[in-house]
């Protein structure tokens, strides 16, 4: 029987997952996670464990262990969206109650996994990322780059060889590593491995007013309201040199100069930064800075079309919390009681504050 949400009389919501190819029965509730933080999606479901002639028996979750997952939604019960390929990482039985639940995470974890000493260096990020989707089964859509990576390395030879990155590291590692030098996202959707610009300006926004919610939650946090200023000091030990570049998110954009007393002030030290690099790294941080100022948290009924990275616009509150969001994070749920429905959050900046984008054409550099 389909997981329906008895108050929606138009729609027949419900999932199927899959364990090694073979349908699980008596799904009672699944949960998909996706973020756009550089780490694996998740999932987790709940089934009853009493059908003793499926495959997928309490014998079957006792002793199997390389589990791939497969979670499939359909809203009308004749098509079916893949919202999820991944490996389960745990089982749980409930010997009493007759239940089985899995957790695990998507295909990313065929990269996090596994470790490698290889650097690259006459090879472009694109180049790299496209070699690690097909050495794994990925199929990847990647943007391509023109940098050699022998240049990042060189860039950040000092942290690099005292730190995670002394050539041994992780593969999701090394493509996390990339796209910050990039300006790119990377995530694993299905069976694709996305290596992308972190521009949402080409997604369709999801427009939505709190009369559209189950709930709706809009946060303000104060202190990131102010005109804020962030400062980064570097040394770099291979030229000699000292760097400290500041920017705000009032107009102002200095080098080496006098801030604000009235400013809320954040100070970071890197080393082994030129004075371009520190002056990115501050535009950087202060973009993420203001984007955590608003805070938008909501449940709305399940839209298959929902993911991040992706833009949330709010309207309807008649206030400055009508605007633009990035959504960071949707968890799909699918449960008997509740049927189907979906938790977003998405953050933004104030409508009157300006982007470090903005404020960087000005820039003066050491």
């Amino acid at each position: 029987m389909p997981l329906n949400n008895y108050r929606d009389s138009q729609r027949s919501p419900s999932a199927q997952v899959t364990a090694n190819g073979t349908v699980i029965p008596g799904l009672m509730s699944i949960e998909v996670a996706s973020n756009s933080h550089f780490s694996a999606n998740t999932f987790s479901a709940t089934f009853a464990s009493v059908f003793f002639d499926s495959p997928c028996n309490n014998a079957f979750w006792a002793s199997e262990t390389n589990i791939a997952i497969q979670v499939l939604f359909t809203l009308d019960g004749i098509s079916f969206v893949n919202l999820f390929a991944g490996t389960v990482d745990t089982v749980a039985l409930n010997a009493t109650q007759g239940l089985v639940h899995i957790a695990g995470r998507d295909l990313s974890t065929r990269l996090i996994e596994t470790r490698t000493e290889e650097t690259f260096s006459n090879r472009t990020s694109s180049e790299i990322a496209s070699l690690l989707a097909n050495r794994h089964g990925l199929t990847p859509n990647v943007v391509q780059t023109t940098t050699p990576v022998g240049r990042y390395y060189q860039d950040e030879h000092d942290r690099i060889t005292l730190g995670q990155y002394s050539r041994s590291t992780t593969e999701w590692d090394l493509l996390v590593f990339l796209a910050l030098q990039e300006g790119f996202d990377v995530t694993v959707t299905g069976t694709v491995l996305n290596f992308r610009p972190s521009s949402n300006t080409t997604a369709t926004p999801y427009i939505v007013a709190p009369t559209d919610c189950i709930e709706m939650t809009l946060e303000r946090r104060l202190p990131l309201a102010q005109d804020i200023t962030v400062t980064i000091k570097s040394w770099n030990s291979r030229q000699s040199t000292a760097s400290i570049q500041t920017v705000t998110n009032s107009g102002a954009v200095s080098s080496n100069s006098g801030r604000s007393s009235t400013n809320k002030q954040y100070l970071f030290v890197r080393p082994n930064l030129t004075g371009d690099q520190a002056l990115k790294f501050a535009r950087q941080k202060l973009d993420d800075l203001t984007m955590h100022e608003r805070v938008v948290d909501l449940t709305v009924p399940g839209d298959l079309s929902l993911a991040p990275p992706g833009q949330l616009i709010v309207t309807g509150t008649g206030t400055e919390f009508d605007q633009t969001y990035s959504i960071d994070l949707v968890e799909s749920r699918l449960s008997l009681s509740e049927g189907f429905t979906q938790r977003i959050r998405a953050k933004g900046s104030s409508p009157q504050s300006l982007s470090s984008g903005q404020t960087a054409a000005d820039a003066t550099k050491a």
